[in-house]
């Protein structure tokens, strides 16, 4: 399974990482139909190479030909100027294998819940920072997130 293959890469290059997303809101019980995966991980140079590194370790690569370093040392500029709010791999024969880094959030500064799934833990950032992502973001799809999220609490 993909997510597996993904958590089981990221957590071997020690990257800190949560869920986020339309996986997360189905992790968290709402129903939600989603292919790509979102995850925040920690704003830190170190982290986003080892992002990279794990990410093309299972044969995904970035959608843009931008690597780790340029992707950190110009996130703010990516955001403000470009409305590039993703860091996005994609594998080049399996285009439902799609994995969004937000560059927008910290994980360190969001509430991270353990989500058991078979045999595997998840970390999901939790439904209150799930929701404010959701509301920032403002799409129709994210606002019936919310809606459904607020549902479940």
């Amino acid at each position: 399974m993909f997510i597996e293959e993904v958590v089981g890469a990221l957590r071997q290059a020690r990257v800190r990482f949560g869920i986020a997303g339309g996986y997360a809101v189905g992790l968290h019980g709402a129903v939600r139909g989603t292919v790509d995966l979102d995850l925040v991980i920690a704003l830190e140079k170190r982290q986003f190479r080892a992002a990279q590194k794990a990410l093309t370790s299972i044969g995904l690569a970035p959608r843009l030909p931008v690597d780790a370093d340029q992707v950190f040392d110009f996130r703010e500029e990516y955001i403000e100027n470009r409305n590039l709010f993703a860091w996005s791999f994609i594998h080049p024969h399996d285009p439902t294998k799609l994995v969004d880094i937000l560059i927008t959030h910290d994980i360190r500064e969001m509430d991270v819940v353990r989500i058991r799934v078979g045999d595997m833990t998840l970390p999901v950032v939790g439904v209150r920072d799930l929701i404010a992502m959701k509301r920032e973001a403002g799409r129709p799809q994210d606002l019936e997130d919310v809606r459904a999220l607020e549902g479940l609490r």
